[in-house]
């Protein structure tokens, strides 16, 4: 592109490359286009320094991740919503709940104003860290602040109080969704159904499965693939025999990576013999307490 001398790349074309380098997770590819930009002495903006934390985030490199905060503040770049977002989620991923919380009060005290992910990131990444009350309390502030729940907040609470042992509350929230009257999706049942697979209730969860159909639901793949896996992690043969015949009846045909992810789970079985719940995070004992000076 850079060699034809009409078509010279400006810095949308970068921001959109670094984006899409983000959602990738390619890191490499980030550092060289910045390094690019430098070069070509093309100024960067606020979706510049937002693309390479959002790289950095997704790969918990947190050090790197600030380095470009620090360069933005610099630049005199004030965050907006993307970038606060950005540093909510990826500190709320490694679990570094003070940092995650200095951003958002920053956030609160800045001309932007949250929006639905911003919440959503904070409960579930709470719930991974079975924080419950800290996750119940951000839903209350999203409510108090009139903010209409959607269906990913709704599953994120689902996935929270699962991740909190709390699996009724976690039905009570699912139920309420039919109750409704409101579209069931598919991510909202895998949602439920991963809930009882991680606390051990496997046959709950067949029980959802073969409800689905009379919720309007239809089961595509990506639900056999959860179910597959926490199956063979549980080793519930008669389930996973019920599973692959009802694939087949629904024409889901599993590729490669399919039976790949699959054996990893029965890998996971192998080293730890007899457990059927999964492995739940919990908060590391040294948070770290570093402040976050987002806004100057």
């Amino acid at each position: 592109m850079k060699g034809m001398e009409r078509c010279k790349p400006n810095i949308v074309t970068y921001n959109i490359l670094l984006r899409a380098f983000a959602q990738a997770r390619d890191v490499d590819q980030v550092n060289a286009l910045f390094k690019d930009l430098a070069e070509n002495s093309i100024a960067s903006d606020i979706y510049t320094f937002s693309g390479m934390m959002d790289a950095y985030g997704k790969n918990g490199m947190i050090r790197e991740m600030e380095s470009v905060l620090s360069r933005m503040k610099s630049n005199q770049c004030k965050p907006d919503i993307i970038t606060f977002n950005v540093l909510i989620d990826s500190y709320g991923k490694k679990q570094e709940f003070d940092k995650m919380e200095q951003v958002f009060k920053s956030l609160l005290r800045s001309k932007e104003k949250p929006t639905l992910p911003t919440f959503n990131s904070m409960i579930i990444n709470y719930g991974k860290a079975r924080l419950k009350e800290r996750a119940e309390n951000i839903f209350k502030k999203m409510t108090n602040m009139k903010y209409t729940p959607s269906f990913i907040t709704y599953e994120s609470l689902i996935m929270m109080y699962g991740f909190c042992d709390c699996v009724s509350r976690a039905r009570e929230i699912f139920d309420g969704i039919i109750d409704s009257g409101k579209e069931m999706k598919v991510s909202t049942l895998n949602a439920m159904l991963e809930v009882y697979c991680i606390n051990g209730l496997p046959m709950e969860a067949d029980r959802l499965f073969d409800n689905a159909h009379n919720m309007g639901v239809i089961r595509d793949s990506s639900t056999y693939k959860l179910l597959y896996k926490a199956y063979t992690k549980a080793n519930v043969k008669d389930l996973l025999q019920k599973l692959v015949k009802q694939m087949e009846k629904d024409g889901i045909v599993p590729n490669k990576r399919f039976f790949l992810e699959a054996l990893e789970a029965f890998g996971s079985l192998a080293a730890s013999p007899g457990s059927i719940r999964t492995t739940r995070s919990g908060r590391p004992e040294n948070s770290a307490k570093t402040e976050v000076d987002v806004i100057n």
